[in-house]
Parts: C-alpha cells; sequence; structure tokens
C-alpha cells in the first residue's frame, strides 16, 4: 500500500514503462477553486482536495525516479485574492507542513521553501523554517515549494545579490555571466525543469521559473488540480518520454530543431 494511500489501491497510478523519466517536474496548480464552486462549495474547498493531489505527485514522482519537484503553491500575486481566501490558505500551508513532514522526511524527500518569506507571519515561517532543516539531508527527491514566489522578483533578488558583490568589489563586472545568475537563484545547484505540468485549462506560466524555464516542455490539461491524479501524472510522463528534446541542436534526422 501507498506510504500516503487511505485506502488500498485508491487513486494510484498503474505501473509504467517510461523510457525517459523527467529529472525535475513543475507543476503550476491551478484550478483549485473553480473546480470547488463548479460543485458548488467554496472555493477553499478546492484547495483542501488539492492537497491530495499534492501527495500523488510526491508518490509519483518518488516511484518513478523524479528528483526535483517543484510546486507553484502561492504567488506574489496571489496576495490580490480575498483576504479570507489568503487567510484559510496560510492556515492551510502551516497545518500541512506540521502533519506531513514527518512523512516526508521518512521517504527520504528534501522540503524546500522558494520565495519571499519577509511577508509570511512569523508563525508559518518558523514551521517552513523547521521543515527545511529535518530534512535537509534527504536526498531521494528535493520537493521546492514556491510560496510568496514570483519569478521576476525571483531574478531582481538575483540581480541584487551580484550588484551588492559588484558593489564590495567581491565580483568583477565583466564575470557576470548565466551562470552567475544561476548560481543566485532560489533554486541554485539544482537541474533546470524538463517538464511543466499545468491543469486548470490556462496556457501560460504565470510568472513561475522564468529564468528556469528556457527550454522545458510544456503540457497542459484542461481538468482541474483536484481532478489530476496519479493516472494523469502518468500521462504527462509518457508524454514528455516521446518528446526528443534538442535544445537548439537538430533531430535525429538531421533535421534543425
Amino acid at each position: 500500500m501507498s506510504w500516503w494511500t487511505k485506502k488500498k489501491n485508491e487513486g494510484k497510478a498503474p505501473k509504467a514503462s517510461l523510457t525517459t523519466v523527467p529529472q525535475h517536474v513543475a507543476i503550476i496548480m491551478d484550478g483549485n477553486g473553480r473546480w470547488a464552486q463548479k460543485k458548488g462549495m467554496p472555493r477553499t474547498y478546492g484547495h483542501s482536495v488539492g492537497v491530495d493531489r499534492v501527495r500523488d505527485a510526491v508518490e509519483v514522482c518518488l516511484e518513478t525516479g523524479v528528483s526535483y519537484l517543484t510546486l507553484y503553491a502561492f504567488s506574489t500575486e496571489n496576495w490580490r485574492r480575498p483576504q479570507e481566501e489568503v487567510n484559510v490558505l496560510m492556515r492551510l500551508f502551516q497545518e500541512v507542513m506540521s502533519r506531513e513532514t514527518p512523512k516526508l522526511h521518512k521517504n527520504q524527500v528534501r522540503i524546500k521553501i522558494i520565495g519571499l518569506k519577509d511577508d509570511l507571519s512569523p508563525a508559518l515561517v518558523r514551521q517552513l523554517e523547521e521543515s527545511e532543516r529535518i530534512t535537509a539531508q534527504n536526498t531521494r527527491l528535493t520537493l521546492n515549494l514556491a510560496l510568496n514566489y514570483g519569478g521576476r522578483s525571483e531574478i531582481a533578488t538575483a540581480v541584487k545579490k551580484i550588484a551588492q558583490g559588484v558593489q564590495s568589489g567581491t565580483i568583477d563586472i565583466n564575470a557576470i555571466d548565466e551562470e552567475m545568475i544561476s548560481a543566485n537563484i532560489f533554486t541554485a545547484g539544482q537541474a533546470e525543469p524538463d517538464l511543466l505540468i499545468r491543469p486548470g485549462g490556462e496556457w501560460r506560466i504565470s510568472n513561475f521559473l522564468v529564468w528556469q524555464m528556457a527550454y522545458t516542455d510544456f503540457y497542459f490539461s484542461e481538468l482541474y488540480w483536484p481532478e489530476f491524479g496519479p493516472k494523469e501524472m502518468i500521462k504527462a510522463f509518457e508524454w514528455f518520454a516521446k518528446r526528443e528534446r534538442r535544445f537548439g541542436g537538430i533531430n535525429k534526422g538531421g533535421q534543425p530543431g
């Protein structure tokens, strides 16, 4: 039985024989509120059900050998949502991290928070940092939680760090290159995403991993995130396995990419 499955074989993905597995998967967990409203429920109900899909995504990544999973949990733009919904989300983040960290740790999952912690409550920041500390040495899967995250603000933060180095004389301005910027973003040292999955029917990246996704393959689904279970994850992985990633080169037949 799955270590996170409530009932035997509930929602489990079929065993898949994948010829290629993405090393780094990024997911925009979109459509929780719309899914709930279609069912006549408050938007916050969709966020609670969305947590079950997070468990599924982690499990699929563990079973298939993915090294990095990055989840877009709360963007810098999400503060514009109704205050009641934001408050529920913040409480949910804290409760979920407190409850699930021991399970993640047991399964060798490393938790890393990417984003700006300044606007988060002190209690939530303490819980996030405790989860990071407990799981820091785990190596089976790195779970990046993008919380109060924006791709442009991430780049701006990296540029500020580099500019401070130039100002202090520790960085030569002529030494600034793509590698230096990559070394100063939130996901420094990690492989860039191979596959972006976005449920919810939207066809955009919404300020997510703007620097990192220069060569990422995008998989879009009309399903809402609460509907995107293990079988759908495997479908996305199977789609990815058929892709030929040329990175600006030529394909096997000698045609340009």
